[in-house]
């Protein structure tokens, strides 16, 4: 579907013109649309979240089979969670209590209006990486900024979406390694980490892993196009 046809299909008719002018501008059409569907839900997205992404579908998916292994009701954290989808996408797939955790609090009003959205109860923190969490969990999911500052991007995404959710220090490595670092106070004995990466990422975030989690079975997976695109990190599995 081209952006102009998705524009037909979802914006009344009153508001296509100016919706039209608003693509030729540059700005992206979810924005324009003001919602997005994401696995099986639907979320809000404006200019103060980061578009989800059909990738990120996948590693819910992968997630919601490696949890069924768990005892429930899981205890889950989403960091980083921006329009909340994919802890929303969770917690209605799982028998679960989950948290979700942004720097951002213009982000967390979006994702606390899109729990409401589809009726589930998130507990939303707003905290830096682990500053501001309490408690302990089965599964740490995160699809965190990835993106080198001096790396190229499409414009549209960089003219439109949030720098915050997008770009990370330490030629994107950084919330990886302060996740990693920082995270055993708040694992139960069996655990899942599951990580969204950039394509060329896998090699150097195994290694952080393997560091703090020398005894772990940690495993790189692909995206639907083949590129490497997710790391789970499995505990006393």
């Amino acid at each position: 579907m081209t952006d102009i046809e998705y524009l037909q299909k979802y914006l009344p008719k009153d508001k296509l013109k100016a919706g039209l002018n608003q693509l030729k501008a540059g700005k992206p059409v979810q924005y324009i649309v003001g919602n997005v569907d994401f696995y099986d839900i639907n979320v809000l997205v404006n200019e103060d979240v980061l578009i989800p992404r059909f990738e990120t579908e996948t590693l819910v998916e992968k997630t919601i089979k490696y949890a069924k292994t768990f005892k429930t009701p899981l205890d889950i954290l989403d960091i980083g969670t921006g329009s909340g989808a994919i802890a929303i996408t969770l917690a209605k797939h799982l028998n679960s209590h989950v948290t979700a955790s942004d720097i951002s609090s213009k982000a967390l009003n979006v994702a606390k209006k899109n729990a409401q959205r589809n009726h589930v109860n998130i507990n939303f923190k707003e905290s830096d990486i682990l500053n501001n969490i309490q408690g302990q969990f089965d599964i740490i999911i995160s699809n965190p900024p990835y993106i080198a500052k001096d790396e190229t991007i499409d414009p549209l995404v960089k003219n439109n979406e949030p720098h915050l959710a997008l770009f990370a220090n330490e030629n994107g490595l950084y919330f990886y390694r302060q996740i990693l670092e920082n995270v055993k106070p708040f694992l139960k004995e069996k655990n899942l980490i599951a990580f969204e990466i950039g394509m060329t990422q896998s090699k150097p975030i195994t290694k952080i892993a393997q560091t703090y989690f020398p005894n772990a079975k940690i495993t790189t997976e692909q995206d639907l196009t083949g590129k490497d695109r997710y790391i789970f990190i499995f505990n006393n599995f």
